[in-house]
């Protein structure tokens, strides 16, 4: 008869256990212990209370630890957080046995919002002076994520603007049987109760509507308006845009950002910018998705010499100069800066007719204009205008030319072939992986500083793996 391993609660431990030993040495509760010892959380930003009057408070980087370890598993609920901590063997090590309650976690959140947001650059650094990243190839990218807020309470201008006119008549016509009432009726006459309720709805929705007004947009939600209504493949959600540029070395995030914007094409120079605040230093090569391409960006990014590559943006045709994709699309046709005309595929020449402000007045741009297109056969297909054709030239067009050129030169389209495999992972570690599909906080700013901490939690991933090789030295390893 086999012996079976049963549990024996009775049991007496002759000598009290050590907590040093509820963990083994690779233990990723060990190598966070290690990575926040390295820092110096006052020179962060953490606020580090120093008064010895009071109840004594959970040091500083006790809690830091805390939420690292727990990001790195997936915890990011305060309360969670609080469970995990008398239940996670790996938290129970790295606290000592000190349960941080809910609120303790959430108040170092709430004041420590900046700090945290820098904790990624931390390990950036870290990655950096242990030669771990690249400055060769970066990729940028954006990902939408659904706001905390439901979009099922957005205010939509179209409707509120709807139900203010109901309300309207809805009033008027009470307050003209409050005056019937007093011209018949003898003695005090009160406004009814529900003609009250509903003047004070008329209240609340004109100042929806203020506020809608206030921020120059047809949808809000009064909670977090911030948020935007974002597309999210074939629904609409009320979202942020999540922003992150990945080293092709190491995979890691080397910077991160969460914007208003419903698209991308402003973010480009902005997240380099944050490359070389975290680096010192841009790429040699930045590359994007098509919804990075953008004459602006292009412009800015030559002036600050950043080499940046993106895939042409959904209105431009193939980069293949020998396609027969949208034969008279703008970019088919050839500026000649010394003569100061365009030249049509055709070798027709359009002149310089005027110079006006570009979309969302951000730049000049001058017009050209087909004085032939009357006699031209493939007038119709040019364009649809009865006036002709025009090509808009703006003072970004050199650009633009070079970045066409560089999509047709072989090594531009090998490493826009590689741009998935580098920024790609990380949204699929986030989305798939992990499950992250919705904000646990509202607003940009906590919104930002749970972006930070889980970009931060993808970078310690990737170092704890060189750590357990031993090719990473932190305080105590």
């Amino acid at each position: 008869m086999s012996h079976e391993i049963r549990a024996d609660h009775d049991q007496v431990l002759m000598f009290p256990p050590v907590v040093d030993d509820w963990v083994g040495a690779d233990h990723p509760a060990r190598f966070i212990r290690d990575f926040v010892d390295a820092l110096d959380v006052e020179e962060l930003g953490f606020r580090v209370r120093k008064s010895s009057v009071g109840r004594p408070n959970y040091a500083t980087d006790l809690l830091l630890k805390v939420w690292l370890f727990c990001y790195m598993q997936d915890i990011r609920s305060s309360r969670q957080i609080e469970r995990a901590c008398r239940e996670n063997m790996g938290l129970i090590w790295l606290t000592g046995m000190n349960a941080p309650d809910h609120n303790s976690l959430w108040r170092f959140w709430r004041d420590n919002k900046q700090a945290l947001s820098r904790v990624i650059e931390q390990s950036i650094l870290v990655a950096f002076d242990a030669n771990l990243l690249g400055l060769v190839v970066h990729a940028v990218d954006g990902t939408k994520i659904m706001a905390r807020s439901s979009g099922r309470t957005v205010w939509h201008r179209a409707d509120v603007e709807k139900r203010l006119e109901s309300l309207r008549e809805s009033i008027d016509k009470g307050m003209r049987e409050v005056e019937r009432a007093e011209r018949e009726e003898v003695g005090e006459y009160r406004l009814p109760e529900a003609l009250q309720s509903e003047v004070e709805r008329k209240e609340l929705i004109e100042r929806a509507l203020e506020r809608l007004n206030e921020v120059g947009r047809d949808h809000m939600h009064g909670n977090e308006p911030e948020a935007r209504l974002m597309k999210h493949g074939r629904s609409i959600e009320l979202s942020y845009n999540a922003q992150a540029v990945a080293d092709q070395k190491s995979g890691m995030v080397v910077a991160q950002d969460v914007v208003e914007d419903e698209d991308d094409s402003s973010q480009l120079v902005p997240m380099i910018d944050k490359v070389v605040e975290n680096l010192g230093e841009a790429a040699q090569e930045t590359l994007a998705d098509g919804g990075y391409s953008s004459a602006v960006q292009f412009g800015e990014a030559a002036q600050r010499n950043y080499e940046v590559l993106t895939s042409p943006g959904k209105n431009e045709p193939s980069s293949d100069p020998t396609s027969q994709e949208r034969p008279y699309h703008a970019s088919r046709f050839t500026y000649d800066e010394q003569k100061d005309c365009c030249v049509c595929p055709h070798g027709k020449i359009l002149s310089y007719q005027r110079t006006k402000w570009g979309r969302r007045k951000k730049y000049r741009v001058r017009l050209y204009h087909c004085k032939d297109f009357r006699e031209c056969p493939f007038a119709s297909q040019c364009s649809k205008d009865k006036r002709g054709r025009t090509i808009e030239i703006s003072e970004h067009h050199q650009a633009v030319v070079r970045q066409r050129q560089k999509r047709q030169d072989p090594a531009g389209k090998e490493l826009l072939k590689a741009r998935k495999a580098i920024i790609e992972p990380v949204f699929a570690w986030v989305k798939s992986h992990h499950g992250f599909r919705r904000w646990t906080v509202c607003g940009l700013e906590n919104v930002r500083t749970q972006w930070s901490l889980i970009c931060a939690t993808i970078n310690l991933r990737k170092l704890y793996s060189h750590w357990l090789a031993g090719e990473l030295n932190l305080a105590g390893g």
